[in-house]
């Protein structure tokens, strides 16, 4: 599967278990969403429940966020989150922010973002208040990526990544020392 079937897989996989319960999610919705076929998911990704554990999992974004030094982290933070959408036309974050209803499945999706993400940025941070600085600094980036996924052409969504950084990073930075 190509990179851009697999991504508007995600894209509608996210959208769906965001929006709908577990029970009303099907994979012929997603592959419909996607524009592929459900047999096409099913071939990469096995089943409607990995499917989920793969929408709910954000280990591979911690991992992207965090790959810096303490003193680069906010910098680096922000320039990955904002490549990343760029380059993939996904948010490493967002997916979160639809997850606020009820239902397990959307508790679960904020349980990893807490255990994955959160709590991975408040390990990183020494000093006081670790724990709140980590949220502080996940809602910027939450921030961040909302402001690009409502807005596609302004601002923010069409600015050099860089200049964003210039912006944005000090902000960040300021909680993780």
């Amino acid at each position: 599967m190509t990179d851009v079937g697999r991504i508007a897989i995600l894209r509608a996989a996210r959208r769906a278990f965001a929006l709908q319960p577990y029970n009303a999610v099907t994979l012929r919705g997603i592959a419909a969403d996607a524009n592929v076929s459900a047999a096409l998911i099913v071939k990469h990704f096995g089943s409607k429940e990995s499917l989920f554990d793969q929408v709910a999992d954000f280990s591979e974004a911690a991992e992207k966020l965090l790959d810096a030094a303490d003193e680069d982290l906010g910098r680096h933070a922000i320039l990955t989150l904002v490549n990343y959408r760029r380059e993939n036309g996904l948010d490493l974050l967002v997916r979160v922010i639809f997850s606020a209803g009820s239902g397990d499945e959307r508790a679960l999706i904020r349980e990893h973002f807490r255990d994955q993400v959160t709590r991975a940025f408040a390990a990183r941070l020494t000093g006081a208040d670790a724990d709140l600085r980590a949220e502080l600094i996940t809602a910027q980036l939450l921030g961040l990526g909302a402001t690009m996924s409502l807005d596609k052409t302004g601002p923010t969504a069409t600015a050099d990544p860089e200049a964003i950084a210039d912006q944005y990073a000090p902000g960040l930075q300021a909680l993780i020392h």
